[in-house]
């Protein structure tokens, strides 16, 4: 099964399901257990709050043990641009990453962070080498957040794919969670596994910060007009953002 993204769609989308309504909420506690490290897998820079940024939030005040693996550095955002040149968006996006988790609410000397240097919008060729980078990191307590496997970008199945087998062999636990997947027509919702999914809610404040730390990527939010590409981070996506939770597939 494969979903494909869609940036252009009209309503009504997956978003717009009643299965979202009736998806089940649980507490955070319920999902991870106190004192558990957990491991944030982000396929691209940015995705770290996208994913799971109110959750990132809830975990830091609980001080539960955080790494962070940033695969790409996300310089192949715009590709032939001058403005964004790969050059440079290999320096700007984590440093926009950086204030994107001090915007959350992290503190970075108590953040393990770190960078796979993996090709950004070829992760597909670098699967088998990605899991076991993967597996090298994670511990049979472990509990990892990452993209799902079905997302529908390409770079985004192949971490998460990529971070289900290292899961199984390491022991770990893996929670997936939806990140472009909403944004495809209605007709797509009998793709996604509901029985999987569960609602972690995010308070008023929360949700301002999610918000706050996605408008930090600021390479993201201007593309590139003298080439006619549009920005990265679509209107869809800050949308998203302000939903009163986070959902993952457990």
């Amino acid at each position: 099964m494969r979903i494909q993204a869609a940036r252009n769609e009209v309503a009504p989308l997956i978003w717009n399901s009643r299965q979202l309504a009736r998806v089940p909420t649980v507490g955070l506690h319920r999902l991870i257990q106190p004192g558990a490290r957990v491991v944030v897998i982000a396929p691209h820079p940015g995705d770290e709050v996208h994913c799971c940024g109110g959750l990132l939030q809830m975990l830091a005040a609980l001080e539960h043990p955080l790494l962070l693996i940033s695969i790409t550095d996300g310089s192949a955002l715009y590709p032939g641009s001058t403005l964004w040149p790969s050059s440079r968006l290999s320096v700007v996006c984590p440093q926009e990453s950086a204030e994107a988790l001090r915007r959350l609410g992290l503190e970075l000397h108590r953040l393990k962070w770190i960078r796979g240097g993996f090709r950004h919008g070829a992760l597909e060729q670098q699967e088998q080498p990605l899991s076991q980078f993967l597996r090298r990191y994670l511990r049979p307590d472990d509990v990892v957040l990452t993209t799902w496997r079905e997302d529908g970008i390409a770079d985004h199945d192949s971490v998460g794919r990529a971070a289900a087998q290292a899961c199984a062999a390491s022991g770990a636990t893996l929670l997936e969670i939806p990140v472009h997947t909403w944004f495809r027509p209605l007709r797509d919702e009998g793709l996604i596994p509901w029985h999987r999914a569960r609602k972690i809610r995010l308070d008023t404040w929360g949700i301002a910060r999610k918000l706050h730390a996605a408008h930090a990527y600021h390479s993201h939010l201007q593309g590139d007009p003298k080439l006619g590409l549009p920005p990265a981070l679509v209107p869809a996506l800050l949308e998203r953002a302000r939903q009163p939770f986070e959902l993952v597939f457990i």
